[in-house]
């Protein structure tokens, strides 16, 4: 009888030991149902088959980038250069096949190959040049960003068409992204769970010098696993490029956090010996149900990053608990038995997964939305008080005209900008506003947009090359020319000038300086001898103007491409702004207008971006409710001065 209670209770306590070990050895798997049933529960939207293929798509570039970190953090190294190397292969096999005319098989070979050479050399770096695998990867980031830059000269290059259906779809609805994250996921296990080399970076993560004791090559094993991630992070570059139908020199930047992001919430420790890539993939794919979900219930893009930021402390903790209980993540290859026991599990997760795709579904089906009364705005960035006004001068309208709007903010990252477009065509907009970060890549978003039917409206910077209803904006090259004049006839006709760029790659950058740059063709007297991108921010304005002055301290003017890096400027030229040195700043933003006023900023090429928030609401929603709209609208710009500031009004 005391034997029989015995069983009893030992089979209740080990079925709730093993339904804890269970949730404790699949936290990422765990958390990734739960978050689905939330996203489903709280969005009607979530579970439409159109979105989750875009969660796919938007997982795709972070998985492949995380596939070959995985590599590298289970043998306890770090790779932050993955992101420069994606964005340097892209760019190498964009520019190998167009301007330089070699076949298209040739190109993706040289993409492939820069890959994997930088990851060598991150590797040999390591290896036999003893750096620590953060100051490495950290400067073949900075290399790598620097050559994509070099080689593009600043501007995106068109992708080659053969290579740009890698972001199409088969069949008119599988992604092809999706294959490739899957077949690299296939491969990543394989290497991890089949080969030596895999073996290798597990005992190496785990105790490197018990490895190197025990014979293996550890140097040389090194090599290997940077090369891996190198030749992982290209095929990252080549799909996003695809994406975009064009490479970009300042895409992917920040992915390197993502991709370690996905790897640690995958169940992988920073300490090396653990991971998998079946974890990894888990990893990803929270990311993009987190972005996308957030995008559809129109949190806001700030609180957005808070959200991420909570959930890889999350994952943390959550590693540190499965330790501390005893639950240790079994090595890719070796689990045996484990085996038949995961399997059941993610056969479990699909179940769930279907109970709750059913459930939502029937939960939200038969409810409505007045979907044409919601417009989508997305925004290049709102790290820019331009831009912020646009969105300032949209909401008081929406809100006069009693729509609802949903903000987004692409921080200046196409292929983010690319992903809430997909999300915003997912929901059903009865209008779209799109800002682009770049003209032209955005339009294979945009030509989505348009095969959906949802009408799409262009604000500040127009859309190449798809079809938009309405284009509300000011002439960047008009400004750029009224700038050239400006200044010109400060200067009297003479003298020597310094030029601050934007983010290099962005059309608002290459318009504003073509315009300026065909200004002063008229003026012969004035020579510009430095140009200098300052990446639309103050702080970069102040210190790219400080170390300008150490070898040009004699100039008689500068041009700024936005008010903030003319800000900037002014506090490096201290005392000369506004005497000896003419600066002039473009935007027409609160700060500006007041430097204009102080007499620091001799004048601004005011764009009024709160006139053009508003118009394009107006625009969006005549649209919607089937009205002609004009297909251009111009707001012009002013060049505004201390004369004529007290009566202008963004």
């Amino acid at each position: 009888m005391a034997t029989d209670t015995l069983k009893r209770a030992t089979g209740a306590s080990g079925a709730t030991g093993g339904l804890r070990r269970l949730l404790l050895d699949n936290g990422a798997l765990t958390a990734l149902i739960v978050l689905v049933v939330a996203m489903s529960a709280l969005s009607g939207d979530f579970l439409t088959a159109d979105n989750l293929l875009n969660v796919g798509v938007q997982a795709a570039v972070t998985a492949i980038l995380a596939f070959g970190v995985t590599f590298v953090i289970v043998s306890a190294g770090i790779d932050l250069s993955v992101g420069s190397v994606a964005a340097l292969s892209a760019t190498v096999l964009a520019w190998s096949a167009t301007s330089q005319g070699l076949p298209v098989a040739v190109a993706v070979l040289l993409a492939v190959a820069t890959g994997i050479v930088c990851g060598l050399v991150n590797g040999f770096l390591i290896s036999y040049g003893k750096l620590p695998p953060f100051i490495a990867t950290l400067a073949m980031l900075s290399v790598g960003r620097g050559l994509s830059l070099v080689i593009s000269q600043g501007s995106p290059i068109a992708f080659p068409g053969s290579v740009s259906h890698l972001g199409d779809t088969l069949g008119g609805w599988l992604p092809v992204p999706v294959l490739i994250m899957v077949v690299m996921g296939l491969i990543t296990a394989f290497v991890l769970g089949r080969t030596y080399i895999g073996r290798s970076m597990y005992a190496i993560g785990g105790n490197e010098e018990a490895a190197r004791l025990s014979g293996l090559r550890v140097k040389r094993q090194k090599l290997a696993i940077y090369a891996f991630s190198g030749l992982f992070a290209a095929a990252a570059g080549i799909v996003l490029a695809a994406r975009l139908s064009s490479a970009q020199p300042q895409a992917a930047q920040g992915y390197e956090l993502d991709a370690i992001a996905a790897v640690v919430i995958g169940g992988a420790s920073l300490a090396g010996g653990t991971g998998k890539a079946s974890g990894t993939l888990i990893g990803a794919l929270i990311l993009a149900v987190l972005r996308n979900g957030l995008n559809l219930l129109s949190v806001s893009a700030f609180w957005q990053q808070v959200v991420i930021g909570v959930v890889i402390a999350l994952a943390v903790l959550l590693d540190t608990v499965r330790r501390k209980a005893g639950a240790t993540p079994v090595a890719a290859g070796t689990a045996g038995g484990g085996k038949g026991r995961q399997a059941v599990t993610y056969v479990l997760a699909a179940v769930v997964a279907a109970a709750v795709v059913g459930a939502m579904s029937f939960l939200h089906s038969g409810t409505s939305a007045a979907k044409d009364q919601k417009i989508g705005l997305a925004l290049s960035t709102l790290n820019n008080p331009f831009f912020v006004q646009i969105r300032a001068g949209a909401q008081q309208e929406a809100r006069k005209l009693g729509v609802e709007l949903t903000v987004t903010d692409a921080q200046n990252d196409a292929s983010q900008q690319a992903n809430q477009l997909q999300n915003f065509t997912s929901e059903g907009l009865g209008t779209i506003i799109v800002n682009a970060v770049d003209s032209d890549a955005v339009t294979p978003a945009a030509k989505a947009v348009n095969k959906s039917g949802i009408p799409l409206v262009a604000v500040d910077r127009a859309v190449n090359n798809a079809d938009t209803a309405a284009l509300v904006a000011s002439d960047n090259v008009t400004g750029g020319r009224l700038a050239a004049k400006s200044l010109a006839d400060r200067l009297g006709g003479k003298g020597t000038i310094v030029v601050l760029q934007g983010q290099a790659g962005t059309s608002a950058s290459r318009e504003r300086g073509a315009g300026f740059t065909a200004g002063l063709k008229a003026y012969p007297g004035i020579k510009v001898v430095a140009e200098q991108p300052a990446d639309w921010d103050r702080t970069k304005g102040l210190d790219v103007m400080t170390n300008l002055l150490q070898a040009h301290p004699d100039i008689d003017g500068v041009f700024a491409e936005n008010d903030e890096m003319a800000l900037g400027a002014i506090k490096a030229l201290g005392s000369k702004a506004g005497k000896s040195v003419a600066v002039i700043g473009f935007d027409g933003t609160p700060d500006g207008l007041g430097a204009v006023k102080a007499g620091t900023l001799y004048a601004s090429v005011a764009q009024q971006p709160t006139e053009l928030g508003r118009i394009a609401v107006q625009n969006a929603v005549r649209v919607a409710e089937g009205k002609k709209v004009t297909k251009s609208v111009m707001v012009p710009v002013k060049v505004v001065t201390k004369e004529n500031v007290a009566g202008f009004s963004g």
